[in-house]
Formats: structure tokens, C-alpha cells, sequence
């Protein structure tokens, strides 16, 4: 800019006059702070203001803060970090029709898949208790028809509870791998995990990294720190590329380019 241009129009006095000039000149005054300081405070709480109040919403859908999906068991609530989700409270394309067909419990029933799968897949977990309250309903509600959905048809609900309780078994994630690689396809687990197609990728790109990792050689305390993968989740991932170490599906993982039998 024109620096004579700047001081006959007083550009730099009007810049002191904006909204912006004004919250940070409060913060400095109030907390006692340089003006620096204070300026990195506001550029810090406009990121988190973008991050969980600046959301854009369509018709049906709401802004809900919920417990990041990488939260340990245990830690208050309060000091768990928190991700503001999009959800889809009504679906008019869909949630008319499961009415009509199945009655109100039907319709909470698919919302608790829709709810939940959409949480996770903003990596975000709900409890619940979430589910409850945007569900109007109650907890042992909401437990009720999980365990309905789980017994009748075969569903996944991945909630808060669910993933801090699963105890020895195999995670979610390794029994969507061996799915795969027993030869579903992606609309075939997605409906039989209540997975979205953008999870599952996910896990087959975490799955396919650590078994080319340990293909070249990589021990498992090299591979968790280059995938960040826990212990848990990398022993499972060994296991299975020791089990299907002849499949179709697993060679073309970690050899996109080759086809089976064919030399390069």
C-alpha cells in the first residue's frame, strides 16, 4: 500500500476502528495483556469459534458437541475434548417411510443407526445419554433398542459405551477387515456394521499400512510409531495378515499395481 496514500486517508486509524480491533483491545484491557498477546488469543478462540459454533446446517439436521471417538475411558467428561458433529435429526427422504412401515420404535431404531454412524464418522462418539436426549426418549430406551438391533439384526452400534466395553475380544475395526477380506462388499458391511463407506476405507488404509510395514521388514514397536495405531489394534492386524496371507483381496492391498501370479 501506498504509505502517503495510507496516512492521508488514515487507513491505519480506521483498521483500529473495526470489530476485530475492538474484542482484541477488550481482551488486552480485561485480562491485563499486550496487545500481541492479546491478538494471538483472539486468532486462537476465532478457530475454535469456526470449529464448533460456525457450522453450516441443512433442513433436519443440528449441531450436537460430543466426546472425540480417541477419548480413554475414564476421563471426566468435562475434560474430554469435544467435537461438534453435524447430525441428521429428520430425514424427509427416509424417516416418513420407516414410519409408516415400523411405527415410532422403528423410527428411533433408525435414527440411532443414522445418529451414531454419522458421530463416528466426524470421529466423535455418542452415549447414551446423547441419544436419549435428541431422542426425547430415555437411556434404558435407547439401550433397549440397541440390544434389539444387535440381536435381530445384526447391527454394530458404535456408541461410547460400546467401544470402552468391549473387553478381550476383537475390535470393531479388525472384524470390518476380515469381512472385507473374506470377500463382502462395501454396501454388504456397511449394512452389516452400520459402518459409513468413508470408515471402512479408513480402516483398510490403517490395515493395509501396517501389514506393507510389516511386509518390509518393520517390527510392531517401529509400526505403531509410524502408523500411531495402538498396540492392540496392530497385534490384531498382524494376526490377521497371518491368517489370510494367501488371499486375493490382501495381496491386492499391498500390491496395487500387480496382479496375482504375474511377475513384474
Amino acid at each position: 500500500m501506498n504509505k502517503q496514500s495510507e496516512k492521508s486517508y488514515g487507513i491505519s486509524r480506521l483498521e483500529s476502528k473495526t470489530a476485530r480491533a475492538a474484542i482484541i483491545q477488550k481482551i488486552a484491557t480485561d485480562f491485563n495483556l499486550m496487545p500481541i498477546i492479546a491478538e494471538a488469543y483472539y486468532k486462537q478462540i476465532s478457530t475454535y469459534f469456526d470449529q464448533h459454533a460456525n457450522i453450516q446446517l441443512t433442513s433436519g439436521q443440528i449441531c450436537y458437541e460430543a466426546v472425540a471417538a480417541d477419548e480413554p475411558a475414564g476421563k471426566h467428561i468435562a475434560l474430554a475434548r469435544k467435537v461438534s458433529c453435524r447430525l441428521t435429526l429428520n430425514d424427509v427422504n427416509e424417516d416418513f417411510q420407516i414410519l409408516a412401515n415400523y411405527e415410532l420404535a422403528g423410527l428411533r431404531r433408525h435414527r440411532i443407526l443414522r445418529l451414531t454412524r454419522e458421530a463416528y464418522d466426524q470421529e466423535a462418539l455418542l452415549s447414551y445419554e446423547d441419544l436419549a436426549i435428541l431422542l426425547t426418549t430415555s437411556p434404558a430406551t435407547v439401550k433397549r433398542d440397541i440390544r434389539y438391533l444387535r440381536k435381530h439384526d445384526g447391527k454394530f452400534i458404535m456408541t461410547r459405551g460400546a467401544k470402552h466395553d468391549m473387553g478381550p475380544g476383537l475390535s470393531h475395526k479388525t472384524r470390518i477387515i476380515e469381512l472385507y477380506l473374506k470377500g463382502y462388499q462395501f454396501t454388504e458391511i456397511e449394512q452389516k456394521t452400520n459402518h459409513s463407506e468413508t470408515s471402512v476405507m479408513r480402516y483398510l488404509r490403517d490395515f493395509t499400512q501396517v501389514a506393507t510395514l510389516h511386509e518390509q521388514g518393520f517390527p510392531a514397536g517401529q509400526i505403531r510409531i509410524i502408523t500411531k495405531l495402538s498396540d492392540r489394534i496392530i497385534r490384531e492386524y498382524l494376526q490377521l495378515f497371518s491368517e489370510y496371507e494367501n488371499n486375493d483381496r490382501l495381496f491386492q492391498l499391498i500390491n496395487p499395481a500387480e496382479k496375482r501370479g504375474m511377475s513384474t
